[in-house]
């Protein structure tokens, strides 16, 4: 649990489990997701992407403007609506080192999570928190960001990262 995994690894392909009750196990896991999106960097981590199979996911939002800092876990999360309106933008991936490519994805979503307390939160996201939330969530499912390109850029991608890990960059 102490190491992000990386692309092709097969638990980042495979559907997470629904965790029927948020118990002190699941918050220490959340916690220490947080501690290593943190110092991975970066602005969310699922739990798929170091190997445990339930459906949790941490984000750490930063308002450099506003010189804010939004860090919370998501239990069970899923989207119930996307808006029609897209947005171009580049991702990345924790489990894909140095690899970024811009994707396009909805402007704003509905969302619905349990959080620590088990109280179902719904609300609506939108700019980079929505799209940060996006690209966890797939990830529960075992879909990744390099899905909404074409085959060829995919492994290509995917290539590059085997290489970085053959050279010991990773």
């Amino acid at each position: 649990m102490e190491k992000i995994l990386f692309v092709p690894h097969p638990k980042l392909r495979q559907h997470t489990q629904t965790i029927d009750k948020v118990t002190e196990k699941e918050i220490i896991i959340s916690k220490k997701m947080i501690e290593i999106m943190k110092r991975a960097p970066g602005v969310g981590l699922a739990a798929n992407q170091i190997g445990i199979l339930q459906k949790i996911i941490t984000v750490n939002i930063q308002d450099y403007e506003k010189e804010t800092e939004k860090v919370y876990a998501l239990f069970n999360p899923s989207i119930k609506s996307y808006s029609e309106e897209t947005v171009v933008m580049e991702e990345g991936c924790l489990s894909f080192p140095k690899q970024f490519v811009e994707i396009e994805r909805p402007a704003s979503i509905e969302i619905e999570y349990t959080n620590e307390k088990n109280k179902i939160i719904k609300g609506e996201k939108n700019g980079y928190e929505a799209r940060v939330l996006q690209h966890e969530i797939d990830h529960l499912s075992g879909k990744l960001f390099v899905d909404y390109l074409s085959s060829l850029k995919r492994n290509m991608i995917i290539k590059r990262v085997q290489k970085l890990k053959k050279m010991g960059e990773v």
